[in-house]
Protein backbone atom coordinates (compact mmCIF):
# COMPACT_ATOMS: atom_id res chain seq x y z
CA UNK A 1 0.00 0.00 0.00
CA UNK A 2 1.26 3.05 -0.87
CA UNK A 3 2.01 5.65 1.83
CA UNK A 4 0.61 8.44 0.41
CA UNK A 5 -2.96 6.55 1.08
CA UNK A 6 -5.36 7.52 3.56
CA UNK A 7 -8.66 5.56 5.36
CA UNK A 8 -11.50 8.34 5.91
CA UNK A 9 -15.07 7.96 6.31
CA UNK A 10 -17.34 9.05 3.38
CA UNK A 11 -20.30 11.13 3.35
CA UNK A 12 -22.50 11.94 0.42
CA UNK A 13 -20.64 14.56 -1.01
CA UNK A 14 -18.08 10.94 -1.97
CA UNK A 15 -21.13 9.08 -3.48
CA UNK A 16 -20.29 9.65 -7.20
CA UNK A 17 -17.14 8.56 -6.70
CA UNK A 18 -18.59 5.48 -4.72
CA UNK A 19 -21.08 4.67 -6.85
CA UNK A 20 -18.40 4.53 -9.90
CA UNK A 21 -16.48 2.21 -7.73
CA UNK A 22 -19.15 -0.65 -6.98
CA UNK A 23 -18.84 -1.21 -10.63
CA UNK A 24 -15.70 -3.14 -9.46
CA UNK A 25 -18.14 -4.81 -7.60
CA UNK A 26 -21.30 -5.64 -9.34
CA UNK A 27 -21.02 -4.28 -13.23
CA UNK A 28 -23.95 -3.04 -14.67
CA UNK A 29 -25.83 -2.35 -11.65
CA UNK A 30 -28.34 0.72 -11.44
CA UNK A 31 -27.38 3.42 -9.76
CA UNK A 32 -29.28 4.49 -6.50
CA UNK A 33 -31.50 7.47 -6.55
CA UNK A 34 -30.52 11.14 -5.11
CA UNK A 35 -32.85 10.51 -2.29
CA UNK A 36 -31.45 6.86 -2.21
CA UNK A 37 -28.56 8.04 -1.86
CA UNK A 38 -29.01 10.55 0.86
CA UNK A 39 -31.02 8.20 3.04
CA UNK A 40 -27.92 5.85 2.79
CA UNK A 41 -25.96 8.73 3.85
CA UNK A 42 -28.08 9.67 6.93
CA UNK A 43 -29.12 5.81 8.60
CA UNK A 44 -27.45 5.77 11.93
CA UNK A 45 -25.00 2.97 12.21
CA UNK A 46 -23.79 2.78 9.03
CA UNK A 47 -20.30 3.92 8.18
CA UNK A 48 -19.01 3.76 4.37
CA UNK A 49 -14.87 3.56 4.72
CA UNK A 50 -13.12 4.58 1.56
CA UNK A 51 -8.96 4.09 1.19
CA UNK A 52 -7.69 7.10 -1.13
CA UNK A 53 -4.94 7.15 -3.73
CA UNK A 54 -4.38 10.75 -3.38
CA UNK A 55 -7.73 11.71 -4.38
CA UNK A 56 -9.33 8.30 -6.45
CA UNK A 57 -11.49 5.97 -4.19
CA UNK A 58 -9.48 2.86 -4.70
CA UNK A 59 -10.99 0.73 -1.96
CA UNK A 60 -13.96 0.91 0.41
CA UNK A 61 -16.17 -1.22 2.35
CA UNK A 62 -19.02 -0.22 4.86
CA UNK A 63 -20.12 -0.98 8.48
CA UNK A 64 -23.19 -1.49 10.33
CA UNK A 65 -23.34 -1.71 13.78
CA UNK A 66 -26.20 -3.60 15.19
CA UNK A 67 -28.07 -2.77 18.08
CA UNK A 68 -28.51 -6.22 20.37
CA UNK A 69 -29.86 -7.85 23.18
CA UNK A 70 -28.07 -10.88 23.68
CA UNK A 71 -24.29 -11.17 24.31
CA UNK A 72 -24.74 -8.46 27.53
CA UNK A 73 -26.77 -5.95 25.03
CA UNK A 74 -23.12 -5.46 23.12
CA UNK A 75 -23.53 -5.02 19.56
CA UNK A 76 -22.09 -6.54 16.86
CA UNK A 77 -21.17 -5.74 13.47
CA UNK A 78 -21.70 -6.26 9.82
CA UNK A 79 -19.49 -5.34 7.01
CA UNK A 80 -20.65 -5.56 3.55
CA UNK A 81 -19.97 -4.18 -0.43
CA UNK A 82 -15.52 -4.88 0.30
CA UNK A 83 -14.56 -3.72 -3.08
CA UNK A 84 -11.04 -2.72 -4.70
CA UNK A 85 -10.64 -1.25 -8.19
CA UNK A 86 -9.71 -3.75 -10.82
CA UNK A 87 -6.35 -1.70 -11.53
CA UNK A 88 -5.12 -1.58 -7.69
CA UNK A 89 -6.08 -5.35 -5.88
CA UNK A 90 -3.14 -7.14 -4.89
CA UNK A 91 -1.68 -4.68 -2.68
CA UNK A 92 -2.89 -4.76 0.54
CA UNK A 93 -5.88 -1.72 -0.43
CA UNK A 94 -8.59 -4.27 0.79
CA UNK A 95 -6.87 -5.14 3.86
CA UNK A 96 -6.22 -2.15 5.10
CA UNK A 97 -9.98 -0.75 4.42
CA UNK A 98 -11.12 -3.95 6.08
CA UNK A 99 -8.61 -3.65 9.47
CA UNK A 100 -9.98 -0.12 9.84
CA UNK A 101 -13.41 -1.40 9.36
CA UNK A 102 -12.87 -3.94 11.79
CA UNK A 103 -10.97 -1.41 14.36
CA UNK A 104 -14.22 1.01 14.21
CA UNK A 105 -16.37 -1.74 15.19
CA UNK A 106 -14.03 -2.69 18.23
CA UNK A 107 -14.07 1.01 19.43
CA UNK A 108 -18.04 0.92 18.73
CA UNK A 109 -17.98 -1.79 21.28
CA UNK A 110 -19.15 -4.39 19.13
CA UNK A 111 -18.37 -8.13 20.40
CA UNK A 112 -18.18 -9.51 16.98
CA UNK A 113 -17.76 -8.60 13.21
CA UNK A 114 -19.45 -10.43 10.63
CA UNK A 115 -18.92 -9.93 6.83
CA UNK A 116 -20.45 -11.69 3.86
CA UNK A 117 -19.65 -12.19 0.60
CA UNK A 118 -21.61 -13.49 -2.70
CA UNK A 119 -18.23 -14.57 -4.37
CA UNK A 120 -18.00 -18.11 -4.91
CA UNK A 121 -13.84 -18.23 -5.64
CA UNK A 122 -11.79 -20.03 -2.96
CA UNK A 123 -9.06 -17.25 -3.50
CA UNK A 124 -11.74 -14.67 -2.60
CA UNK A 125 -12.54 -16.63 0.80
CA UNK A 126 -8.73 -17.08 1.55
CA UNK A 127 -8.27 -13.32 1.44
CA UNK A 128 -11.16 -13.20 3.99
CA UNK A 129 -9.45 -15.69 5.81
CA UNK A 130 -6.20 -13.67 6.03
CA UNK A 131 -7.84 -10.67 7.28
CA UNK A 132 -8.94 -12.39 10.41
CA UNK A 133 -12.47 -14.12 9.23
CA UNK A 134 -13.25 -17.90 10.49
CA UNK A 135 -15.42 -19.40 6.98
CA UNK A 136 -16.15 -22.28 10.01
CA UNK A 137 -17.64 -20.23 12.66
CA UNK A 138 -21.27 -19.30 11.18
CA UNK A 139 -23.52 -19.88 8.01
CA UNK A 140 -25.24 -17.53 6.43
CA UNK A 141 -28.03 -17.70 4.78
CA UNK A 142 -29.82 -15.32 1.97
CA UNK A 143 -33.27 -14.75 0.63
CA UNK A 144 -34.10 -12.48 -2.30
CA UNK A 145 -37.20 -10.45 -2.72
CA UNK A 146 -38.90 -12.01 -5.10
CA UNK A 147 -39.49 -9.75 -8.88
CA UNK A 148 -42.65 -8.05 -9.17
Amino acid sequence: MSSASAIRDLGVGDAGALITLYEHLNAGDAPPSPEGVRAVFAHAGLRHFGLFDGEALIASCNLAVIPNLTRGGRSYGVIENVVTHAGHRGQGHGQAVIRHAIEQAWTAGCYKVVLTTSRKDPAVWAFYERCGFDSGDKRAFVIRRPAG
